[in-house]
């Protein structure tokens, strides 16, 4: 997996310390995640202000470990088409949401995208989640499997050996997905709702920060957002 050039990390500074000015560009998405996290299902950190508690070497934590793959439905930065980007997103919320601080995340583009996407890309994540990371970091690889249907979602990161989420449905009380509707999506302002998707497994195999869980939250979900969104700058979400 490689580290992402200096430009790009530049861009990216807005996801790091969470947007306060309007949008320097005129920009929209639609975009769908598969994401799966360590919390209980369904994910309580859209309830309260931390997250499962997790007993772990004699002691209890509050932590939310997190891989989520996104692919760019449609959309655009300027004159540039973000239509097929994907990007993944890993790390951990931390304990305690409640004054907007988060603990770490690294975000990873997908080989195919182009500087200009990502560039784009950078300024509009700031706004979708405008929250502050203790630890932040960019890298490159490839997310070569991103594949979903009414009953499984599945991606993976350079063939599984970075990352993987594998989502199952959960069954209600008919073969249609159980969707959980009118519950905000981080700062987006629109979204279909959260398709119901408890994990087989959600994994990020690299470095210090590795971890693995199987049986935990799941969901699928497209949200949808673009710059007029912010009028005066509405982005500051406090989680």
């Amino acid at each position: 997996m490689r580290r992402v050039p200096l430009l790009i990390v530049i861009a990216l500074l807005g996801v790091s310390a969470g947007h306060t000015s309007p949008p320097s560009s005129d920009w929209a998405i639609n975009a769908t995640a598969i994401e799966a996290c360590s919390c209980t299902h369904f994910c309580m950190c859209y309830f309260n202000s931390h997250p499962t508690a997790h007993y772990e070497n004699g002691k209890t934590e509050h932590y939310c470990k997190f891989n989520n793959a996104y692919k760019v439905n449609q959309g655009h930065y300027g004159a540039t088409n973000l239509a097929g980007a994907k990007f993944w997103i890993t790390g951990d919320l931390g304990g305690d949401f409640s004054q907007g601080q988060m603990e770490r995340a690294l975000v990873t583009f997908d080989k195919a995208t182009t500087a200009e996407q990502r560039q784009g890309l950078g300024d509009i994540l700031g706004h979708v989640f405008p929250v502050k990371w203790k630890s932040f970091a960019t890298a490159e690889g490839n997310i070569d499997t991103w594949t979903f249907d009414n009953n499984q979602a599945h991606a993976t990161l350079n063939g599984g050996k970075t990352a993987e989420v594998k989502l199952k449905r959960f069954q209600g009380l008919t073969d249609e997905p159980a969707v959980l509707k009118n519950v905000p999506y981080w700062g987006t302002p629109r979204n279909d709702g959260f398709i119901m998707m408890p994990n087989e497994i959600e994994t990020y195999r690299e470095g210090p920060n590795a971890f693995e869980f199987k049986g935990t939250n799941g969901f699928l979900l497209t949200f949808d957002m673009t710059s007029k969104d912010i009028p005066g700058n509405k982005s500051s979400m406090s989680y």
